[in-house]
């Protein structure tokens, strides 16, 4: 009876052993290397709206699999606002990208309203080549926050005037209309094209047959306004992202700084569309799978993945099944949860634990040498 229970506690512990062995192998973990080292690349990718739910229902749709379990860390994030618990798409991309609370609508300002530079305008102004990508327009919340500084975000002739100033070296989005057709009759691509930038737009030239000097800095509408969603033919998002990898490589040094957002999440929630919601995780998590395999590859990139806040209290309903998923919506409003980020690369242990938002921005400066 003991050789019984012996050999198989012996048996349980191989087992054990065996399902490790095979994780590492599909999931490298971190070390105490990749701990120290400083990247020399950074792609954070924000899926607005994105909470646990959400992620759990689009893995059941893809035959329980999501690329998020490549990720060897995972952190958790408080997003609240200075003024509301559920904080808005500016006030939390203000926090990630400048590292201050602030008031809901706020784009790049603190709570007085004072601007505040951020992590992608620093990383410029060291040398880096910096890029946005977004499934909405260039001028919308959260990649606004990253470039420019109003106290109300829907100001988006404003926000378009401060896209050259900030010299980011690239910017794939809709809003063309805030730049070319716009109340105050300034042609902002005029101004863009004179500062130096290529400008191409998804009426010419498709983003996948896009060729661009990189010594040229380049601005590519995706749309006249918003882009369309996923379930209507959206599908440039994975190859942008990889369009801005090759090209931000490419430019001066190689170091770069990008800024990815799968925006339409959020929308569908919003909606209380599932059906929506799945197609749009479907392709955020298309253009994650690329930008893994980009870092998996190049070893040099850190690549974070989170979302800036929930939207829609999502849950997924007991009578589902894998194959036939109910999903339930308690609001139509963005909700006070946690969300999570997801750290792969050169420095990714720095976002293991529970932290708050405007940690991320410090988290950054850190690794990417932009402080002391």
């Amino acid at each position: 009876m003991l050789f019984r229970y012996v050999f198989l506690l012996l048996l349980g512990l191989g087992l054990s052993n065996c399902r490790v062995v095979r994780y590492e192998t599909v999931y490298r973990p971190i070390s105490p290397v990749d701990a120290q080292r400083k990247p020399q690349r950074v792609i954070l990718m924000i899926g607005d709206g994105m909470g646990l739910a959400q992620i759990t229902a689009s893995m059941y749709r893809n035959a329980n699999q999501t690329p998020m379990e490549r990720f060897p860390v995972v952190g958790l994030q408080k997003c609240h606002s200075t003024d509301a618990l559920a904080t808005d798409s500016a006030a939390a991309a203000t926090a990630m990208a400048c590292g201050v609370k602030t008031f809901n609508s706020a784009i790049g300002v603190d709570v007085d309203t004072l601007p505040r530079t951020s992590v992608l305008v620093e990383a410029e102004r060291l040398g880096w080549a910096t890029g946005i990508v977004t499934t909405s327009s260039i001028v919308h919340a959260t990649p606004a926050a990253f470039y420019a500084h109003e106290s109300q975000r829907y100001q988006y002739e404003n926000i378009a005037e401060a896209l050259a100033p900030c010299q980011v070296d690239l910017a794939i989005g809709g809003g063309k209309i805030y730049f070319d057709r716009r109340k105050d009759e300034r042609d902002l691509v005029a101004d863009l094209r004179q500062r130096g930038y290529t400008i191409r737009d998804y009426l010419i030239t498709s983003i996948r047959t896009l060729v661009s000097n990189p010594k040229q800095k380049l601005v590519y509408f995706t749309a006249d306004s918003e882009p369309l969603p996923a379930t209507q033919g959206r599908d440039y998002l994975p190859a942008a992202c990889q369009f801005a990898t090759r090209y931000l490589s490419k430019r001066d040094s190689g170091r770069f700084f990008l800024l990815i957002e799968g925006a339409q999440i959020d929308w569908s929630g919003h909606a209380r569309n599932g059906t929506e919601l799945l197609a749009e995780i479907a392709d955020f998590e298309k253009a994650v799978q690329k930008m893994l395999d980009f870092a998996q590859a190049d070893g040099e990139t850190l690549l974070l993945v989170t979302a800036d806040h929930e939207t829609g209290g999502m849950t997924i309903s007991p009578q589902s099944t894998k194959d036939a998923l109910s999903l339930q919506f308690a609001t139509n409003a963005h909700t006070a949860q946690m969300v999570p980020l997801f750290a792969f690369g050169p420095g990714a242990s720095y976002f293991s634990g529970v932290y708050d938002n405007t940690e991320i921005y410090q988290k950054l400066r850190i690794v990417m040498g932009l402080q002391p």
